[in-house]
């Protein structure tokens, strides 16, 4: 594959970069975000993983903003690896793409290819496969944060699962975890929480699976979702990517932001859980 095109531009954000920009500066300012620009820091690269919403700007983005912000100040680091879920069905199991290119509105990122194809190694579960990828938005709308934060010129290798039971997700974070030993990386996991809960039934739920992730625990995030019957879409990239970031020295987790879509609209009738959170050494 070249570039795989935009699917979700002018739908969850903006397709023009001007409009883009504002929207994404927007988020930072947005009363349910950080409340000011990130600022660009040359931290001591600290944080692991970030696990991030993918809802519509306008819903989530002032959440996804706080993992962002957190990032912007930690510096930056030169491969992005971004798990997903697969909401649309199509392509294999667990698929990534292993050359080419994305485009958003703001410009082209690279896949990192050598990444890639060590992760490919590193595995006997995840597949090289585009079609997974083709109109899957929950990795797409990352791109952009990111290269609000970093212009185009960081590397980024895109892994959809549909597959997201614990022993697949193990698998996935064991791969990355080996593939990325010694290289300049952080994992995002995009996931949302409950979908289409009252209020606090959605709260409730969500604050047992966060807890799960903040003790590290990828099998109890697992065990909460079934438990519970949480209708959160990406609780498999979020194992995999706690499983990856302990291999890699991740010792705790913080919760920069939980918030519902009722948070943004008043109806509190049927909400969308979103959370940031980062994985730290």
């Amino acid at each position: 594959m070249g570039v795989r095109r935009p699917w979700v531009a002018g739908s969850f954000y903006p397709g023009d970069p001007e409009g883009l920009r504002r929207s994404i500066e927007e988020c930072f300012r947005h009363r349910l975000g950080p409340g000011a620009l990130p600022k660009r820091g040359r931290g001591e690269r600290r944080i692991v993983a970030l696990i991030s919403p993918h809802a519509g700007y306008i819903y989530s983005g002032p959440v996804a903003a706080h993992g962002y912000y957190h990032l912007a100040l930690d510096g930056r680091p030169s491969t992005l690896i971004i798990l997903g879920p697969n909401h649309t069905g199509l392509g294999s199991p667990v698929a990534m793409m292993g050359e080419g290119a994305w485009e958003t509105p703001l410009g082209v990122v690279e896949i990192d290819g050598e990444l890639a194809q060590a992760i490919f190694k590193a595995s006997d579960i995840i597949d090289i496969d585009e079609m997974a990828h083709l109109r899957e938005h929950s990795i797409e709308v990352q791109l952009p944060f990111l290269q609000y934060l970093y212009g185009s010129g960081f590397k980024f290798v895109p892994i959809c699962m549909g597959l997201q039971d614990l022993e697949t997700s193990r698998a996935v974070g064991r791969a990355i975890a080996e593939a990325s030993r010694g290289r300049d990386v952080v994992i995002i996991a995009s996931t949302d929480f409950s979908h289409y809960e009252p209020q606090s039934r959605a709260e409730r739920n969500d604050r047992r699976v966060i807890e799960a992730i903040l003790n590290l625990d990828e099998e109890e995030v697992q065990r909460t979702v079934r438990r519970y019957g949480v209708s959160m879409c990406g609780y498999g990239p979020v194992s995999a990517a706690i499983t990856a970031a302990k291999e890699l020295g991740a010792s705790s987790a913080e919760l920069l932001a939980y918030h519902t879509s009722g948070d943004v609209t008043g109806d509190y009738s049927a909400v969308v859980g979103y959370a940031s959170l980062k994985l730290t050494r």
